[in-house]
């Protein structure tokens, strides 16, 4: 049931610590054993394969890939991808946690990683793969572990910016009754995240996370089947195996690839994703219960069963004994000490602060030196590019910027009302929401030349098609950023408007718009920086040996990586930093302050 703001208040009030802890009485209801037998499988089987997968990663490194083209190869091809894709997101939740939190409880970091976040969002996967790629394999070269490594990393790229920017968001919009309720409680930084951050971010957070792996999933045909020049650095996978389809040009085998595709997503959705959504909506703010809420037949099973039970009984005693010894600990201390809630004298304390000052400063210094040494490598590359390269590249850019300015409008004409409707709309939302999820999830590239056959058949060159294409993967953020704002809309309110029968023009107008007002910035800038990157594969196009190319920097970059003309490449992608700068500046930042002034939930 979700919470209103006292109650969340109550609940994170510091629970009384236990002398003697126990393992809560397990009730007496029956449960069916098959309940636990088949999480006690789900463990087993997922346990053996991610053994299976380390022994190849870490084992002798491959030979020559060939990609098999028939059906039986695609449930192995599809667990590979599976396996890599999953390694990202764990990674991009650490990521997503840690920077998002630096950079929204420290001002002074704020003013750098928040534009590092915008401009690495928005660097191209080639602009830094094949030298990611030479030095695993040049310090792997014996394993598989480089390649694999460098595999998941590009997916990384791909996941991680729309949840850092959620995570970040949500932090900077909590209620300021919820923080006087943490201060009041007397609760550390630590507590302060887990009863009070994570929990209010939770919602936004799961909704970015599920287009972040579709995001993910969107460059595998580029992670996967990545070539330099002679160099053959594919890997096994559903990816890899739709790029050998696209290129021969064999209809079956990417019709084969869809139907797997289409299958490993539901599988996906139903035991991943639809569990986790139904378990956030827990965390929803709100004075009275929304009229109807997610469900899990997955989290039901897992609410049931006695294995799960025993296993949260187990832990929640650990944590009550640590609990404990810590309680101990303080309350035998002398009371000058527990006065200051603190384990250590003032004068370790300041030596532990300068310590960590400089070991800060270090870092930064090192950052820095090796941000210097990178530019000036830079500019002698690039300084030989004659003043009629740098004019096809200025070109090129302006034509990829009014392509990515046409995606976000085209985009968020059919993205917001939808996503408002999947949100506020319960007998909608159990319509729409699976068709969404399947068509969010499924890497666009894989579909393109289904899309470019319709684009064909009404004449339209890729010239103006790329918007076709880079809508794609950028819409879906839009769409999830404003079912999340939608979402997290408290329904007292909706009851308001329906109360005093507001107008559909009134209700969209004060209510709607300001409540996903802030989701929607977040929506737009990763949609934005998603374009960026995808038209390195949206204006370069391959389908049965022919290579299409629409004029653009994504076309240009993609170009100059195949020929290792690395000087372009680089101008190239120093070109598109400056312009995703430039757009942070006098677009999004300005938007943001808005939506915190004026639409901000706090106070």
């Amino acid at each position: 049931m979700p919470m209103s703001l006292d109650e969340r208040a109550q609940v994170m009030a510091p629970e009384p610590v236990s002398q003697s802890p126990s393992i809560p009485r397990v009730p007496a209801v029956r449960r069916p054993i098959w309940f636990d037998i088949l999480v006690l499988l789900a463990l087993a089987s997922l346990v053996y394969l991610m053994v299976q997968a380390t022994e190849t990663v870490v084992g002798p490194r491959r030979g020559k890939v060939v990609i098999d083209l028939s059906a039986w190869a695609l449930p192995k091809y599809v667990g590979w991808s599976l396996f890599r894709s999953f390694v990202a997101f764990a990674l991009s939740v650490i990521f997503t946690l840690v920077y998002g939190y630096i950079a929204a409880k420290f001002r002074r970091a704020e003013k750098f990683m928040i534009p590092l976040l915008d401009i690495l969002q928005s660097v191209p996967v080639l602009g830094f793969m094949p030298s990611l790629m030479l030095t695993l394999i040049a310090v792997f070269p014996l394993s598989n572990f480089g390649l694999e490594l460098a595999s998941i990393v590009m997916i990384f790229t791909g996941q991680v910016w729309n949840m850092t920017f959620s995570f970040y968001h949500s932090l900077r919009s909590i209620p300021n009754e919820l923080r006087e309720a943490s201060r009041i409680y007397g609760f550390g930084w630590w507590r302060t995240l887990w009863r009070l951050e994570v929990p209010y971010a939770m919602i936004p957070l799961v909704w970015n996370a599920k287009v972040s792996m579709a995001g993910g999933w969107f460059f595998l045909t580029v992670c996967e089947a990545f070539r330099l020049g002679d160099f053959d650095f594919r890997l096994p996978g559903i990816g890899s195996y739709m790029s050998q389809a696209n290129l021969e040009g064999n209809t079956r085998a990417i019709v084969y690839g869809i139907i797997a595709m289409t299958l490993t997503i539901v599988f996906i959705d139903q035991l991943f994703w639809r569990p986790i959504i139904a378990w956030a909506q827990k965390f929803k703010v709100e004075e009275t219960a929304g009229a109807e809420e997610p469900s899990s037949i997955v989290l039901d099973l897992l609410r049931e069963s006695r294995l799960v039970e025993f296993l949260g009984a187990v832990g929640q005693r650990l944590s009550k004994m640590v609990r404990v010894q810590v309680q101990n600990r303080v309350t035998h201390r002398p009371m000058a000490q527990t006065s200051r809630k603190v384990w250590m004298s003032e004068k370790t304390r300041a030596r532990m602060t300068t310590f960590a000052k400089i070991v800060g400063y270090a870092l930064l210094g090192v950052v820095v030196i090796y941000l210097l040494i990178t530019g000036l490598k830079i500019v002698d590359m690039i300084s030989n590019l004659t003043l009629a390269q740098w004019f096809t590249i200025a070109w090129s850019s302006g034509l990829t910027l009014l392509r990515i300015i046409a995606t976000l409008v085209l985009a968020s004409l059919w993205a917001i009302p939808i996503g408002v409707l999947v949100g506020m709309k319960p007998k909608i939302s159990r319509i729409l929401k699976p068709v969404i999820q399947v068509l969010a999830s499924f890497p666009a590239p894989m579909i393109y030349p289904l899309v470019l056959s319709v684009l064909a058949w009404f004449g339209i060159s890729l010239q103006f098609g790329s918007i076709f294409l880079l809508m794609l993967g950028a819409q879906w953020y839009i769409l999830f950023n404003a079912t999340a704002g939608a979402v997290s809309i408290p329904h007292e309110l909706s009851e308001v408007a329906s109360i005093y029968r507001f107008s559909r023009v009134r209700v969209w107008r004060t209510l709607y718009l300001p409540a996903i007002f802030p989701s929607l910035i977040t929506g737009w800038i990763v949609a934005a920086g998603g374009a960026w990157n995808a038209s390195i594969v949206a204006e370069h196009v391959e389908f049965k040996g022919q290579t299409l190319v629409a004029s653009g920097l994504g076309s240009m970059i993609t170009t100059a990586t195949m020929e290792k003309h690395f000087e372009i490449l680089a101008a190239g992608v120093l070109v598109m930093v400056v312009l995703v700068v430039l757009f942070n500046r006098l677009i999004w930042e300005p938007m943001y302050t808005l939506a915190r002034e004026r639409f901000s939930a706090r106070k």
